[in-house]
């Protein structure tokens, strides 16, 4: 197994116990105990995680960019609420629209009212959520299941199939250097046929994740048309990402 996969592997039990020892990675992976703790080390030099004593945690808690399967994440809930409204104002009624899976397109999806509007998306709780508004029309591709989300080859070919107006895509973070990245490389592909079906592309994130990185870059910033965050993203950080090309959409709150 080459070390990048080792290390998506690695995250990929982080995601989904929050914390993990050198034993239990060892054994699932098939290597020996001093090849985890140089991969911990390596991953701990990105920033995705931290060292302690016989294992690892998260580094960037409420950070994923991925929902679990029982319950969505509310981390940065005012955030996450903004950002859907200012979303909101991009998008009309019969606009062929897709989701990308996560908990700040699925506040968008909550927030939609119900209209004429074809929404695209691979996101369960957001199936769960449009399923209940009727005028909606709701297309969902197949594929196989990475937590909340369906992924795969099959859910990649059938996005590029689609004439998407608009596409609004999560991400664990926003760099500089790295461009917009996200942990699982599963989820990639589906991404990069969003970009590729959609006339215009949004990434929607809250403004804790600016200046964060994770293993995988799905996007740089020529890719996307607008970068839509909250209200308490500072004017040095607009400022900075102005100035490398990124077009950003910030919520103004009512005075």
């Amino acid at each position: 197994m080459n070390v990048v996969r080792r290390h998506e592997l690695i995250m990929e039990a982080l995601l989904a116990s929050r914390e993990v020892t050198v034993q239990e990675l060892s054994e699932r992976l098939d290597v020996t105990g001093k090849t985890i703790r140089e991969d911990l080390a390596r991953l701990e030099e990105k920033g995705l995680l931290l060292r302690i004593h016989g294992g690892a945690v998260l580094a960037q808690t409420g950070q994923f960019g991925i929902l679990s399967q029982q319950e969505p994440l509310v981390r940065h809930a005012p955030e996450k609420a903004e950002i859907a409204e200012l979303a909101l104002t991009f998008i009309e009624s019969g606009d062929i629209i897709a989701l990308d899976g996560g908990s700040t397109t699925l506040e968008i999806a909550k927030k939609l009212r119900n209209q004429p509007l074809t929404v695209v998306t691979n996101d369960v709780h957001i199936i769960a959520e449009l399923s209940r508004k009727d005028e909606i029309q709701l297309v969902v591709p197949g594929g196989y299941r990475v937590r909340n989300m369906l992924a795969g080859a099959e859910a990649e070919a059938y996005i590029r199939k689609l004439n998407i107006k608009k596409a609004f895509l999560s991400a664990t973070g926003v760099h500089a250097d790295f461009g917009f990245t996200i942990y699982t490389g599963d989820l990639i592909a589906f991404k990069r046929a969003l970009l590729a079906s959609a006339q215009s592309s949004y990434v929607v994130v809250d403004h804790h994740k600016f200046g964060q990185g994770a293993l995988f870059t799905f996007a740089d910033f020529t890719e996307i048309s607008t970068i839509i965050t909250d209200s308490g993203i500072p004017a040095d950080t607009v400022r900075q990402y102005a100035e490398i090309g990124a077009n950003l959409s910030v919520y103004e709150r009512m005075n």
